[in-house]
């Protein structure tokens, strides 16, 4: 395990330390001089940082004139969203935690696996879904034309990257709070009740702190991916309402490097502190274990209604209104979009997939080598991530001095956006480092898988990890005293018994891999070497959004597949 533990932090070192360190050496090394002038240029710039750049610059005079005029700045701006974006995926995801957990109706199980495919769908194409279905002619505003209730703008609106969020991080939010929803132990509720306590008083001093670590887990995740979003932001905002990750990219494309990797610091340091801030409160609150009597399950239809519980009801045909708007209405929309012509239903963008796979030239994006690179890359990606996950979740749930600390850097990826990495790796394996008299270059499949891996393992972890700390160590120590080694112990005993969060983390990997587009966009300049996200991306370019539905509907598929079916052999492991 110690060599595993030494060739996994090999490998991060290479692919993912080294390219982050070259992106921040960029904020203080131009033109081959080391310099701090870049960075004192950016901690003081108002646009960048509102009323604390006169702080940062030790002038305090203009902050009232800044507080005016710029009070938030670039990085301001970016929280903002972000806390509006956590504030709207825990209002949605609650409601649906609630549905999950206290209803019984058929398909509830097959509905909670797919609460977290939305996290793993490719942004690029939900930006699309988003278009088609809230755009000046799409479905939203004909049906309230049609109700007399006017349409309505939300596109390149800070409302409609929320909402998009909302999209992306409230399953993650519903997904979590169920599963603290259902290891509630309903006999401290029903002693409360027997107390003299009403529903609302048992709810609120009862059941709601036992929930509150979940919620809280659910709402910081969500705060470090919106804080770091890029191609939502993009497609659905622009550089009107750019944040810290859009402006890194329009930088790089500027070829400011310097500037942007100052961004790019800034923004690392802020996701890393949040990031250990919820390892830190994961394990503090990782000690309690599953109740013995979880709070039964309700009828959807209940035999007996009576007011109240028809009233409940009501609420949840609305919330399931409100999830049809959100969740169905994109991806449908992009769907619809895909066979729908000037002149009704069409086939026209798929036969145009077609013939740009048979006739295109080599320089152009055919849809084949796209889907044939996304499985490759994705298999390739499960390879490296989960023996990385799972050699990380072994040796931090061991404990120890330094645990902490190690767990923090082996989930660094989880914080640092994938710009950064692509970047990164750009900069430095692609375009080549000198080592010993050679050039060392890690370049085209190689580097995508690379960075792809690095993105994926952290997930593989945080599924595997919690598993394993609960898993009885006498059984382990059974084994080794029967001869076993360690490995073998990890093969035979421990593995099996934690092989349902193995299965859930290859499901991510494999998804993530496919629906990675940050770093990829980057990496993937050749001809050959482009992904399905990219592929949809660069069909955007065309004058109608058809060819681009049509790709990202074959993504869909592709990815709500592959996802399913890897979450479902899970649920069967684990039973």
């Amino acid at each position: 395990m110690t060599l595993l533990g030494v060739a996994t932090a090999l490998v991060l070192a290479v692919v993912f330390y080294y390219p982050v360190l070259t992106v921040f050496a960029d904020a203080v090394r131009v033109g081959g001089a080391w310099t701090v002038e870049v960075v004192r240029d950016v901690l003081t710039d108002p646009f960048y940082f509102g009323v604390l750049a006169p702080i940062f610059g030790g002038e305090f005079g203009a902050i009232s004139e800044l507080a005016a005029e710029s009070p938030l700045g670039l990085f301001g701006f970016t929280a903002y969203q972000a806390l509006l974006s956590t504030i709207a995926s825990v209002l949605l995801g609650l409601p649906g935690a609630y549905v999950l957990s206290r209803y019984e109706f058929p398909g509830r199980r097959t509905l909670r696996s797919l609460t977290i495919l939305p996290f793993v769908l490719p942004s690029i194409m939900v930006a699309i879904g988003f278009v088609a279905f809230f755009g000046t002619n799409g479905p939203l505003n004909a049906v309230l034309t049609a109700l007399g209730l006017g349409p309505v703008n939300l596109l390149f609106t800070l409302e409609a990257i929320v909402v998009a969020h909302a999209f992306y991080n409230a399953p993650l939010v519903a997904r979590v709070t169920t599963a603290a929803w259902e290891s509630v132990d309903a006999r401290m509720v029903e002693t409360a009740r027997s107390l003299g306590a009403n529903p609302w008083y048992a709810f609120r001093t009862v059941l709601a702190p036992q929930l509150l670590p979940a919620v809280l887990t659910g709402a910081l995740l969500t705060f470090v991916f919106t804080f770091m979003s890029f191609p939502i932001v993009l497609a659905l905002g622009g550089f009107q309402l750019a944040t810290v990750e859009v402006w890194v990219y329009s930088l790089v494309q500027e070829l400011e490097y310097a500037e942007a990797a100052t961004l790019a610091v800034a923004e690392t340091v802020v996701s890393l502190a949040l990031t250990y801030a919820y390892l830190r409160y994961e394990a503090r609150e990782s000690g309690g274990g599953r109740a013995a009597n979880p709070p039964p399950r309700k009828r959807l239809l209940p035999e007996n209604p009576s007011p109240l519980a028809a009233l409940e009801r009501v609420g949840v045909a609305a919330y399931a209104a409100v999830v049809a708007v959100v969740f169905v209405g994109p991806i449908a929309s992009m769907v619809a979009e895909s066979v729908t012509g000037p002149s009704g239903f069409t086939l026209q963008y798929y036969e145009f997939l077609v013939q740009r796979q048979v006739e295109g030239a080599s320089f152009q994006t055919k849809p084949g080598v796209a889907v044939r690179n996304s499985l490759v890359f994705g298999v390739a990606t499960l390879l490296v991530a989960l023996p990385m996950g799972v050699t990380v979740s072994v040796l931090t749930a061991r404990g120890g001095r330094g645990t902490r600390l190690a767990d923090a850097a082996a989930m660094a990826p989880l914080a640092v956006s994938g710009v950064v990495v692509g970047l990164g790796m750009l900069r430095g394996l692609v375009f080549g480092v000198e080592l010993w008299g050679h050039r060392l270059q890690v370049t085209g499949p190689v580097a995508i898988v690379a960075a792809h891996g690095v993105a994926a393992y952290p997930f593989v972890v945080r599924n595997v990890a919690p598993l394993l700390g609960g898993v009885d160590r006498s059984v382990v120590e059974s084994a080794r005293a029967l001869g076993a080694t360690r490995v073998r112990a990890l093969l035979d005993v421990e593995l099996p018994l934690v092989a349902s969060g193995v299965a859930a983390g290859a499901a991510f990997a494999f998804a993530i891999s496919i629906g990675e587009f940050d770093s990829t966009v980057i990496l993937a300049t050749g001809s050959s070497s482009y992904t399905m996200p990219v592929a949809v991306e660069r069909y955007i370019g065309n004058r109608t959004l058809g060819p681009a539905t049509a790709m990202g509907t074959v993504l869909l598929a592709v990815t709500s597949l592959s996802f399913v079916v890897v979450d479902r052999l899970g649920g069967r492991w684990e039973a």
